[in-house]
């Protein structure tokens, strides 16, 4: 599915709208997200096409944020803020995808199969990074991309709920990421 700058603001402003009106109807939903009934109709016809049309971008965006960090021939250190920007640059979609979570979303046996390359490719960064030396390794790669998955997207929802400051989101991931919640003085090695 290809998609024009245009219908890329409607999906993202659909996908806010749906997050902060889930009970919403198609009417409700276009009022919302500042077009009519009619064009919101045209875009999608359904509110289930309109949540797989969400969903398939959500899917295409996340392959995107993989390639755009340059997860396998940049820096690790570097890697890993460029892959924490390029999360944070889609926030409505990861807003989206969390509101959409399900405990069987990520299951390979399921729908969670289309999900799979975009986990793969964060283990495979993370082992990589722990290769070069710069991150932990009495820590799993797959632990490694669930905890990153969880404070990207954990702090997506804080910002939407005014728990967090978007303003200093990308330092404070980094800051959690690579040194955790202990002043610098107690870290141990």
């Amino acid at each position: 599915m290809t998609l024009t700058p245009h219908d890329e603001r409607f999906i993202k402003a659909l996908a806010v709208a749906i997050v902060d009106h889930p009970r919403a109807t198609l009417k409700e939903l276009a009022e919302a997200a500042g077009m009519s009934r009619a064009t919101l109709h045209r875009f999608c016809g359904t509110r289930d096409r309109l949540l797989e049309m969400i969903e398939r971008h959500g899917e295409e965006v996340l392959h995107q944020i993989i390639e755009a960090s340059c997860l396998q021939s940049a820096d690790p250190l570097e890697a890993l803020h460029k892959l924490i920007r390029e999360h944070l640059a889609h926030r409505e979609l990861l807003m989206f995808l969390v509101f959409q979570y399900r405990p069987d979303f990520l299951d390979p046996q399921d729908d969670g199969a289309r999900w799979q390359s975009y986990v793969d490719a964060l283990d495979a960064f993370f082992l990589g990074g722990q290769h070069q030396g710069a991150f932990r390794i009495d820590i799993s790669a797959a632990v490694f991309t669930e905890l990153f998955i969880t404070l990207v997207y954990g702090m997506v929802d804080a910002e939407r709920r005014g728990r967090a400051a978007s303003s200093n989101t990308v330092h404070t991931l980094e800051q959690m990421f690579l040194h955790g919640a202990c002043p610098q003085a107690r870290i141990e090695t």
